[in-house]
Order: structure tokens, then C-alpha cells, then sequence
């Protein structure tokens, strides 16, 4: 029985990105009575506030996607210093039009992977400070800016073994957070 269900959204729109194989971990290694189910983002039109007034069907899906869930996890890369321009238009349509963001008071998680040395550091102080903003409630420890590189998970998908180990702590953590702080979901309304 999943008592808990947690939406990822994944900044890259990559197939065959670090950050979706990191999602797909994170969802094969869920613990008992959690789902963890991607919440895709890439067919979401360009946000334009014209769009108020009759939302794209994507994005009303999009929607209802997000305020379905009891909890979030935000995964991304790092482009350029900041989050991918796909999160953060996805990021406009859950809080858009005012008065129906579906974000609201959900309690989320941010972690992302690089094979730089700093991983996602600064895409992820991007987004904590755009997410408060719109009532999110952040986990604040662990942070989870993590060093990968395609070695980091075998021909299945599993992460290697250290890597593995931290996101279970991970895991056990925000879990505890998501179940904690969880609310009522939020009603996907649209203009």
C-alpha cells in the first residue's frame, strides 16, 4: 500500500541525463509505502501570462500532475550557472494563474548531480530561492550536490554502491520530512 506519493521533477530533458538517472534511482531504491513518479515537463509550451486566460492543455494536466502528489522532489542540472529554463517554466505554470499554485505548502526536496566538482550548487541556491517564495516547504539538510559521472550507475541503472548508500540516507530523511509536513493536496484549478 503507497501511503506516500512523491512527484520528481526533472530539470533535464535528456533521455539519457545524469539527473534522470538519478531520478530513476531515487525511485527504484523508494522504501515501503512510498512512490516516487516522475511529473514530465517537457511538453509544457514556453509560459506566457496571455495563456491565463485559456491554459494549455499540457499545462492543466501538468497541474493536476503536481497537486496529486504529497510531496516533491526537484532534481536538476545546472546550466549556466542557474536551474534549466524548463524547470523554471514549469516552475511558472504550477504557480501561475494567482490564486491557483499548486505548489503551495508542498514539502520538497532539491538534489541534482554533475560531473563537476560543485555538482548542482548553484542551480540549487536558485531554486531555494525561488521556491519559498511560492510556499514550498524545503528540506533543509542534506544538501545533495553530488559528483557523477555515467560510471556512477551500472547497465541497469543501479548506482554504484557508495552512491547508492546516500541516497537511501536521503531518502529516510525526506521521507520522514515529506510525511511530517505533508498537506491536503491543492485543487489544480485553472482561469
Amino acid at each position: 500500500m503507497t501511503d506516500l506519493q512523491i512527484g520528481c521533477l526533472v530539470g533535464s530533458l535528456a533521455q539519457g541525463s545524469l539527473n534522470r538517472r538519478l531520478a530513476e534511482a531515487l525511485a527504484a531504491r523508494a522504501p515501503e509505502g512510498v512512490k516516487i513518479t516522475e511529473i514530465t515537463i517537457g511538453e509544457l509550451p514556453l509560459f506566457n501570462r496571455d495563456m491565463e486566460v485559456d491554459y494549455p492543455q499540457s499545462a492543466v494536466r501538468f497541474k493536476a500532475d503536481v497537486a496529486a502528489t504529497d510531496a516533491l522532489l526537484f532534481v536538476t542540472p545546472e546550466h549556466n550557472r542557474s536551474i534549466p529554463a524548463a524547470l523554471k517554466n514549469a516552475i511558472d505554470f504550477a504557480s501561475h494563474p494567482r490564486g491557483t499554485n499548486v505548489l503551495a505548502h508542498k514539502p520538497a526536496a532539491i538534489l541534482g548531480a554533475s560531473p563537476g566538482a560543485v555538482g548542482t550548487a548553484a542551480a540549487q541556491a536558485h531554486l531555494r530561492s525561488i521556491l519559498p517564495v511560492l510556499d514550498v516547504v524545503l528540506l533543509g539538510q542534506p544538501e545533495m550536490y553530488l559528483q557523477v559521472g555515467i560510471d556512477s550507475f551500472d547497465e541497469t541503472g543501479a548506482p554504484q554502491e557508495l552512491l547508492g548508500e546516500h541516497l537511501d540516507r536521503f531518502l529516510d530523511t525526506f521521507v520522514t520530512f515529506a510525511r511530517r509536513h505533508r498537506a491536503e493536496p491543492a485543487q489544480a484549478r485553472v482561469a
